[in-house]
């Protein structure tokens, strides 16, 4: 009987509770995917293709909904705790599961130390002697307190960030559809010879357009998050499955119709402004042909809240990733613990090295590594992906078509997703000013595979029980 009771009291330590509601899922994709990367970096984008850039984020679109959607088929039929890396450990084999999760919390935790250099930037819109160590400090302590608590009370406020930027990116695209078709009060339409002008479509030939995927993908960055919070929704079944079609629809339709928008009101050239202050933001530069007041304090501020959200929900994926290494061998076993809330604490203070080192980029070498970041990330975000397609096709052989949400075409699909996705590999290592952090990001993977073989590998034991659990709560049996 005292065993019995010592192993219910050591899963209470280790497991995470079933508290997120379908909503809250879906603002929680929604919330990291919608952040600076579409809000300012899709000038760098505008640069490299023109106005073909409409091209690059629908052909991303269709890509980040493959994978989105192969994350979410396989999140429904086993929504374990480390999403996609448990599963991949299962399909593909322990090192790959390792690699998948070790890249992808490498890939969370610095997305967050960046996007808090973007909310402390914001802030100096408004206070320009405002040291930018100290916003990140300040922004970033806010997260930490939002993660710490309940799963609960971490998805009710990424809700509502979340809900605050679709409604500002709506009204963009509803304002700027009336303003290139219509016209406005004292506007006449623009109409849409701005996509043809200056070079036409396509200026930089398709090239261009291959090459720009290296940069529009990082927009996309967190479709994958809807497998990670599976393990704490309340329905998991249910929730994934309408929070992916929501998430497919809704990224496609907003990326876009935006970046329509964008270079139909402003000539590209104009757009393609990369000096990274607000002002230059091709959103500030489209509200600006209205002349609204205050329009760069308005927009200032939902992008602010937009990187203040993104760093929310990268934090919090990070320190899911970091509590089923832990659980599994792969990290400290300490940080598998969790709160009386169900909360991983300890994963998630670990997982917060972001937060830490942001503020030594901030006081350093804010320029140069702030780029030499971006393709860090993308290296990871990169990996990860091509791993998740892989785990997919290996699903799809054993599993079938047994899950109740299932990606059009299996594993076509996903065959072709690795194609491309591998084609956008080679575009990071080509492009001017991504090359060199590209290959230092994959010695860090080499450093990973070696630690792994030298270490891990001897320790690291398949966690069944999770899987079991996983596929009773998907199946409603809980």
């Amino acid at each position: 009987m005292a065993s019995s009771i010592t192993s219910r009291q050591q899963d209470s330590e280790h497991t995470l509770k079933r508290s997120l509601s379908h909503g809250q899922m879906t603002m929680i994709v929604l919330g990291s995917a919608l952040g600076t990367g579409l809000f300012l970096g899709s000038g760098g984008a505008i640069a490299m293709a023109g106005p073909a850039v409409i091209l690059s984020y629908a052909i991303g679109s269709l890509l980040a909904a493959v994978i989105g959607g192969a994350a979410g088929e396989m999140a429904v039929h086993t929504p374990v705790r480390g999403g996609f890396g448990s599963i991949a450990a299962k399909y593909l084999g322990p090192y790959a599961g390792y690699l998948t999760r070790w890249g992808y919390w490498t890939c969370t935790m610095v997305i967050t130390g960046i996007e808090l250099v973007a909310v402390a930037t914001y802030l100096k819109f408004w206070w320009p002697q405002l040291p930018l160590w100290a916003g990140i400090a300040v922004f970033g302590a806010l997260i930490i307190v939002l993660n710490i608590g309940s799963v609960r009370f971490f998805g009710s406020a990424e809700f509502i960030f979340s809900s605050i930027k679709v409604i500002a990116l709506i009204a963009f695209i509803v304002v700027g559809l009336c303003l290139v078709f219509f016209g406005l009060p004292g506007h006449e339409a623009s109409g849409v010879s701005n996509l043809t002008n200056d070079g036409g479509f396509m200026p930089g030939g398709f090239t261009s357009v291959w090459l720009s995927l290296a940069v529009v993908m990082f927009s996309f960055g967190g479709i994958e998050m809807i497998s990670i919070s599976a393990a704490e929704a309340k329905d998991p079944a249910r929730s994934v499955r309408s929070s992916a079609k929501a998430m497919m629809w809704r990224l496609a339709t907003f990326y876009v119709l935006a970046m329509f928008v964008v270079v139909a009101v402003i000539p590209w050239q104009q757009a393609a402004q990369l000096d990274g202050s607000v002002q230059t933001s091709p959103f500030v530069l489209v509200f600006s042909q209205l002349g609204i007041p205050a329009i760069a304090t308005i927009t200032n501020l939902v992008v602010l809240i937009a990187a203040l959200s993104a760093a929310n929900a990268n934090l919090y994926a990070g320190t899911r990733l970091l509590h089923s290494l832990a659980h599994d061998s792969m990290a400290p076993s300490a940080l598998a613990k969790v709160t009386s809330a169900g909360a991983p604490a300890r994963a998630m203070w670990a997982s917060a090295l972001g937060v830490l080192l942001a503020i030594c980029l901030a006081v350093f070498a804010p320029e140069s590594a702030f780029g030499t970041m971006m393709a860090l990330v993308m290296v990871s975000a990169l990996l990860v992906w091509i791993l998740i397609l892989m785990t997919y096709l290996a699903f799809k052989r054993v599993e079938g078509n047994s899950s109740a949400f299932r990606v059009l075409g299996g594993r076509v699909t996903g065959g072709l997703g690795i194609l491309l996705l591998l084609a956008i590999t080679v575009a990071l290592f080509v492009n001017e000013g991504s090359s060199t952090p590209a290959i230092v990001g994959a010695v860090y993977y080499m450093v990973l595979t070696m630690v792994y073989f030298a270490a891990v590998r001897k320790v690291h034991t398949p966690d069944d029980a999770a899987f079991a659990e996983a596929r009773a709560a998907s199946s409603g049996e809980l």
